[in-house]
């Protein structure tokens, strides 16, 4: 008798943990998700409908339903197969980002508070539909499960940051990144546009910036340039795919593109300069850091920044701006970061900077992009976490992979790694993923740093940290594999990760 309990139970067991494994795979895991009996299927017609307030959100769904082959008609909420709702008096339960998606036999219900919340729970409806979706058309029938989600972020930042400085990556790659950071609830684009090897961004006052440190990058990478045009049609796209674009302009050090174009920003015999890797007219290709600032004791540096953060905060549509600040070392370094913080409040934004920067006296509204995690502040401000160890995508995806950084990880900075991570942080705001580019200089190399572990900051980032199983995960990232790939992603096929990659 006990044999033939087991022998049933046994059996159930495998019959529940097939059906489990037949759902779809959503990332980042919902917070609260119940599978519930029966399955809405598509007809030749779909009925849709939207509330007023819910119609910025109309244009995407009705793109995500035509991939289905069917017939679209608006209606009313009664007759509707499918309809988004904004309902004001949910903001406190989801937030702005947050959402409740409920699909039964009979219909599909996405609710949230904000627009926002609509995107992502169109977002999550987008991950139950077939991979094929994301080649644009869907061409065979297929159902969806039953199933209720109530949704919300762990963190308000949820990020990627690419270095545009020592390899340029221009507006069609940007917009594809955009695109599949949309795909996984990343909302913050960090774009990283000055440094020793390069000057990525028209600054209109200061024109050779571009003309001249937008013309180099480091050894065998991309140069160029964004316009303030691009940059604005950039985050224009990014807008409608709730991302927002966060520039920065390194300084006081990593400077010597913007000395390259204008050598007036240097001392007397470029003593600002040590050792002396490049001089003036010359371009800097190599690697190295932490030898090039500007001369801080000339008040034309501080007539530059003052320029040049009035211009980026008149064509920047985030409420940030991020100033750098790190790996220096100066006895004028405290009272620059302090005059830079200051300038960019003027003009009306946020200061975000690297960690260093809060050994200085800086704003309390100041927010701290951590990346070692060793600097002791004398500010207790909000916090970004980036720690090199578990968020610096330029090391390897494992160990030894050629071409990839392990200064601050030997073994790399593997999937795991960044999935592990938690803040013990008080402050912390959210995470973000770092793409250094001194040795990726195209797409397909960008694709393998970023990919899947930029899912894993995704998930990081949104769902509750008692909520992640690093295994669990590992299983729906496999299932992700054929989206992957029908996005053109070069994604690296992370090891002990089974991938689904069929066409």
């Amino acid at each position: 008798m006990k044999l033939f309990f087991f022998s049933v139970v046994v059996v159930f067991s495998m019959i529940f943990n097939l059906n489990a494994q037949d759902k779809p795979a959503i990332i980042p895991k919902p917070n609260k998700i119940e599978w519930t009996d029966g399955e809405f299927q598509f007809s030749s017609t779909i009925n849709y409908y939207s509330n007023p307030e819910a119609d910025k959100n109309l244009a995407r769904l009705q793109d995500l339903l035509k991939t289905t082959g069917s017939e679209l008609q608006k209606t009313s909420e009664e007759e509707a197969h499918v309809s988004l709702k904004i309902d004001k008096n949910l903001a406190s339960k989801l937030s702005t980002e947050g959402y409740q998606l409920k699909i039964t036999s009979e219909k599909i219900e996405i609710i949230a508070a904000e627009n926002s919340g609509l995107f992502y729970g169109i977002i999550t409806l987008r991950q139950l539909f077939p991979a094929e979706v994301e080649s644009g058309k869907i061409t065979s029938a297929f159902h969806i499960p039953a199933v209720e989600i109530s949704d919300k972020p762990y963190y308000q930042w949820r990020g990627t940051m690419i270095d545009m400085a020592r390899s340029f990556f221009g507006l069609d790659y940007l917009k594809k990144h955009i695109d599949r950071m949309a795909l996984y609830k990343l909302n913050r684009l960090h774009l990283h546009l000055s440094d020793d090897q390069g000057w990525r961004i028209e600054i209109k006052k200061w024109p050779k910036l571009t003309e001249i440190g937008g013309q180099s990058a480091v050894e065998n990478g991309q140069s160029g340039y964004l316009t303030q045009k691009q940059f604005k049609e950039l985050q224009e796209y990014a807008r409608e795919r709730n991302v927002m674009i966060i520039p920065e302009i390194d300084m006081p050090g990593h400077t010597y593109a913007a000395l390259q174009a204008y050598p007036e920003l240097s001392c007397e015999n470029f003593e600002n300069l040590e050792p002396k890797r490049a001089t003036p007219p010359e371009s800097f290709r190599g690697t190295e850091v932490g030898w090039s600032k500007f001369c801080m004791e000339k008040p034309l540096v501080y007539e530059f920044i003052a320029d040049v953060i009035a211009e980026l905060a008149e064509i920047t549509e985030a409420p940030y701006l991020h100033i750098g600040g790190d790996e220096i070392e100066d006895k004028h370094y405290k009272d620059f970061v302090i005059k830079a913080e200051k300038l960019v409040r003027l003009n009306g934004k946020t200061t975000i900077g690297w960690e260093e920067v809060t050994q200085a006296q800086v704003d309390v509204s100041f927010i701290s992009q951590r990346w070692t995690g060793t600097t002791e502040s004398v500010v207790d401000t909000r916090v970004i976490e980036s720690i090199c160890k578990n968020f610096y995508l330029d090391h390897g995806n494992v160990p030894d992979q050629p071409n990839t950084y392990s200064w601050c990880k030997k073994d790399g900075v593997s999937l795991e790694n960044v999935y592990s991570f938690i803040s013990e942080n008080r402050k912390a705001i959210g995470v973000e993923g770092a793409l250094w580019t001194e040795l990726v200089h195209n797409a397909a190399t960008a694709d393998d740093r970023l990919w899947p572990r930029s899912i894993a900051v995704a998930e990081v980032g949104w769902t509750a940290p008692e909520k992640k199983n690093y295994t669990e995960f590992t299983k729906r990232l496999g299932l992700h594999g054929k989206r992957l790939f029908n996005l053109d992603v070069n994604f690296y096929t992370t090891p002990n990760v089974d991938w689904n990659t069929t066409k």
